[in-house]
């Protein structure tokens, strides 16, 4: 079974993917906004992609304030991490903004909030997360 990690630091829409994943998925769901926990569960290989949300109001890495982005960009420039699928999940989908998140942070996706259909959110995760090589 794949693994998502949801980097959200809103805990209504965290449950709300966290249920979408599962229910309609059949995917399982680990969930945090620590930056720090992140990095680690994304070295550890304990998931297959990353939710990540790109504005993280509270998340701070040695002391600095980062977002989606940042922490996007810091696993895509890790080799140990760089192949795990990211996609940005954002509620600030202004024309422009796909394309603009996509290059900035190198993430393999985009989806905007709110999330309306259930069943193309989920196909938009399977169609990035890797197959199945058994």
């Amino acid at each position: 079974m794949k693994t998502v990690l949801i980097v959200e630091d809103d805990l209504i829409n965290a449950r709300v993917f966290s249920k979408i994943l599962t229910k309609r998925g059949g995917l399982q769901v680990k969930h945090t906004e620590n930056v720090e926990e992140v990095i680690e569960i994304a070295q550890s290989g304990e998931v297959d992609i990353i939710l990540m949300d790109v504005s993280l109001s509270r998340s701070v890495y040695q002391g600095k304030s980062v977002d989606g982005i940042k922490i996007t960009q810091m696993l895509k420039s890790d080799p140990q991490t760089a192949s795990l699928p990211i996609i940005l999940v954002t509620a600030h989908a202004m024309e422009g903004d796909r394309e603009n998140f996509l290059k900035q942070s190198g993430a393999d996706g985009y989806i905007s909030k709110p999330i309306v259909d259930h069943q193309q959110f989920v196909d938009q995760i399977m169609a990035v997360l890797p197959k199945q090589d058994n």
